[in-house]
């Protein structure tokens, strides 16, 4: 069983901070600290939301119903690596198993190849932010070749359904995409009855 109790904890303090109109820096503070605390504890991801497939998978963990943020778990199976993308709203990215790699990619003139950044390799427990002021356009892939990795990352905005773009790293051109979710339903944050039964 999982403890279920660390998700609803997150889920109600980003509500919190969003109910108070926080802003994006708050976001990148304050709800850092928040996923550092929830990704320093592996016992609470439902192993219907950690498992693998033959590309990466993005599953949602919960979406605010105002959209003002939402909560994924990325699980990249071996090799598993993204194509170069944005995001267009703040994001937070936190590692909860194995390790992966973040690799800002930078635009030059139009038909030119695009030009690697900064790299971040993140592992167990550590976090992240990415968007505008940080860097926005980057390829994520899974560090190992054999094994999976599942990083957890908060949005400002329902991710699935924003439109944004993957760029050809050759050219640099852009192409719109919606990545939707891996999964139909979210994990039920509310059933206390075992925690209640017990106490």
């Amino acid at each position: 069983m999982t403890n279920i109790a660390r998700l609803r904890h997150f889920v109600c303090a980003m509500t919190r901070l969003a109910d108070e109109g926080a802003e994006e820096r708050r976001f990148l503070t304050e709800g850092a600290a928040l996923l550092r605390d929830l990704v320093s504890h592996d016992d609470w991801l439902p192993e219907d939301y950690a498992t693998p497939g033959p590309t990466y998978r993005q599953y949602l963990l919960h979406c605010d119903p105002a959209e003002r943020f939402c909560l994924v778990s990325f699980v990249w199976g071996p090799g598993q690596r993204t194509p170069v993308h944005n995001h267009t709203v703040w994001g937070l990215v936190g590692m909860l198993r194995g390790e992966e790699i973040s690799t800002e990619m930078q635009l030059g003139p139009p038909g030119t190849p695009m030009r690697p950044g900064r790299v971040d390799r993140l592992r167990p427990g550590e976090v992240v932010a990415v968007g505008a002021d940080t860097y926005d356009i980057h390829v994520v892939e899974n560090a190992f070749a054999d094994r999976p990795s599942i990083s957890i990352h908060a949005y400002g905005g329902n991710i699935g359904a924003i439109p944004r773009s993957v760029f050809d790293p050759a050219t640099g051109a852009e192409k719109r995409f919606i990545s939707g979710y891996t999964n139909a339903a979210v994990p039920n944050l509310w059933d206390r009855s075992q925690e209640l039964a017990a106490a």
